[in-house]
């Protein structure tokens, strides 16, 4: 008996909004209509990938990340399609002088 395949679905990028601090990123992705048990999340010191398959599409992303983290101190937390992302920096932003604008 021939094997039946599901069609291959869609790939589309996520929603994504990035904002930090001067120790932390805190990102949220948005992932409607996916289970929690469906994300695949990976953070290195430099990127972050998501791919999360729901029905009829797949969201999935890699992003560069301006400022190295650590990962030993990366939490997400998933609720209501929302994925909510902490990650430490590796070092704290150290802003630098402030410039006048004319």
């Amino acid at each position: 008996m021939p094997k039946t395949t599901k069609p291959e679905l869609t790939e589309v990028p996520p929603e994504v909004c990035v904002d930090h601090d001067k120790e932390n990123y805190q990102i949220e992705i948005e992932l409607p209509g996916v289970k929690k048990e469906d994300i695949d999340l990976e953070v290195g010191e430099d990127a972050l990938c998501v791919r999360a398959p729901k029905e009829d599409i797949v969201y999935s992303a890699c992003y560069s990340l301006a400022h190295s983290v650590d990962t030993g101190k990366v939490s997400a937390r998933f609720n209501d399609g929302l994925l909510t992302i902490k990650a430490a920096f590796k070092h704290p932003i150290h802003v630098g002088v402030k410039v006048p604008i004319e």
